[in-house]
């Protein structure tokens, strides 16, 4: 059972994007005080699902500073409120795709990953036995940062989804959050994608051994370095400027 409220149209109308951005702001300022680790390509792959994390979280300050305050008869209506009702379409389902993609090519990295020339583990894919060694390579000790973050971030997000669709407000405000917490966990998918596929065609460039199936996954890991770095773009115009597509059908 949900509620219908008439609201009023006041500061927090305005506010509501400031705030949003004040998320993503101290998520690049903790990035820039804090060092995850002494490696710089390591320390990315933390940044990124802090910089989603902190994103989300100013999601969730405006909607506790610039929620509105009701007046009027409260009415009770008998359709419940859907998460899926109020978040984009179109960009769920391709980051929903592009999720269990890194996912995938995570498990085929860990899998084929081998101990470079200077005997760290799962840092490199080795050719012909151990005669050509080629690095970087989002092995395990790649992947589980990767992985850490996305997992953290997916519930964080599913649990702020949650509470924008069961919170009172007006549908439209509620579209606009949900289109910007969609965008916050769209950039910790599609960045560790792209750096993931940019990597691994990189990698299958250099390879001496793979012969045709080399340059077939070269081209289809470069393909999908491609799109994660538009979908990025496109999660970060989400995240910023939510309402800008609010009317179009979610």
């Amino acid at each position: 059972m949900s509620t219908i409220r008439e609201f009023r149209t006041d500061w927090r109308n305005w506010i509501d994007t400031p705030v949003r951005w004040t998320g993503l702001a101290a998520g690049v300022v903790v990035n820039n005080l804090v060092t995850f680790s002494p490696e710089s390509d390591v320390d990315l792959l933390y940044a990124i699902p802090v910089l989603g994390i902190c994103a989300v979280g100013g999601v969730l300050l405006a909607d506790v500073v610039a929620h509105p305050a009701a007046r009027g008869v409260r009415q009770a209506s008998a359709a419940p409120r859907r998460i899926r009702d109020h978040v984009p379409r179109g960009l769920s389902s391709t980051l929903l795709v592009q999720a269990l993609l890194l996912v995938v090519l995570l498990v085929v990295a860990v899998a084929t990953a081998s101990t470079d020339a200077t005997g760290h583990a799962g840092r490199a894919v080795a050719c012909d036995g151990r005669d050509q060694l080629v690095g970087p390579w989002p092995g395990p000790y790649y992947a589980w940062p990767v992985l850490g973050g996305l997992a953290v971030g997916t519930v964080v997000c599913a649990a702020t989804l949650r509470r924008i669709t069961m919170r009172a407000a007006d549908d439209e405000r509620r579209r606009i959050r949900a289109r910007a917490t969609v965008g916050a966990w769209g950039l910790l998918t599609a960045a560790p994608l792209f750096a993931v596929s940019l990597t691994m065609a990189t990698a299958m460039l250099s390879l001496s051994c793979g012969g045709w199936m080399e340059t077939v996954s070269f081209w289809a890991l470069g393909i999908v370095a491609f799109v994660s770095v538009l979908t990025a773009g496109w999660c970060l115009s989400a995240l910023l400027l939510p309402q800008a597509y609010i009317k179009e059908r979610p």
